[in-house]
This record gives C-alpha cells, structure tokens and sequence, in this order.
C-alpha cells in the first residue's frame, strides 16, 4: 500500500512538473516577446520563470530519487558480493533519508523565517521560494523510506510510470 501511495505521489509530480515547465516556457516566450516585440519587458516574467524552475526542478530530483535515476555508484555495486551490495545499497538510502529529512526541515525553516517578506516583482511572499526544497526533501525522504522498506522485504522500486 505505502508503494501505490508513493508512485501515485510520484506521478502526480511528474504531471506537476510537465504543467510548471509548460508555464515556464510561457513565462520565457512571453518575456522575450514584451521585450523584443512590444518593447516592454514584463518584470513578472523572469522572477515567474525563476519561481517555476525551482519547482520543476525540486519535483523532478524527488521523482528521480525514487526512481532510482539519480547518480550512483552502480558499477562498484554490481561488482560486489550479494551482502556487500544490500550492505551499501541500505547505507546509501539511508544517507539520502537523513538528507531528505535535514534539507526539508532547513528549507522549511528558511521559508517561515521569510514568510513576511515579498518578492517585489510577484507580490507574494519569499516563502514560495524555499517550499520546493522542503517539499523536495519531504518526498525524499518518503521514497528513501520505501526503498528501504522494499530493500526488507527483497522487492524493488517500480519506476513511476509503469
């Protein structure tokens, strides 16, 4: 069950992250349009393309964690005896797991001490820009948490969009 609840959350990141770099494209044409055709830059725009990279950008490391698609130590791994390689594959999802839980609580720590701040351009609080990194770290450390659990139980991970 905690697997179908992080591949849905996993999807559902994925189309988050196809909708935001839909919006920055968007964003980007239209800056570059106010600037070069109309001759009046949007001062939104670059602070709007700023904002969504972040986000796409955070969802997408999430997915990749549980998905297994960021960067290992693979090839070390394959070498190695059967213990050897559960050994370090636990020791790897684990740091990632205190990574996840240290980056989230420092990121939501940075988005409340900047809560009543705004961000000129946009009229909205500074707080929007460290919500993706703690959101990011949140969901790592829930798909850490299942790559442990399924490392436990001698399963895999089934990537998000099988």
């Amino acid at each position: 069950m905690y697997t179908r609840f992080c591949a849905a959350l996993a999807r559902l990141c994925l189309r988050v992250g196809v909708g935001g770099m839909v919006l920055l494209v968007i964003a980007v044409l239209y800056q570059v349009i106010g600037r070069y055709v109309l001759n009046d830059t949007p001062t939104w725009a670059e602070s709007a393309a700023v904002m969504l990279v972040l986000y796409v950008t955070m969802l997408g490391m999430a997915v990749g964690v549980r998905d297994a698609g960021h960067i290992g130590l693979e090839s070390f791994l394959v070498l190695a005896s059967d213990g050897v390689r559960r050994k370090m594959e636990f020791l790897i999802h684990g740091l990632v797991l205190v990574f996840g839980v240290v980056m989230a609580w420092n990121c939501a720590l940075l988005a409340l001490s900047v809560w009543n701040y705004k961000i000129p351009t946009l009229g909205i609080s500074e707080a929007f820009k460290y919500a993706p990194p703690a959101l990011a770290g949140a969901l790592v450390t829930l798909f850490s948490l299942e790559h442990l659990l399924a490392l436990l139980s001698d399963r895999d991970v089934e990537p998000s969009w099988h």
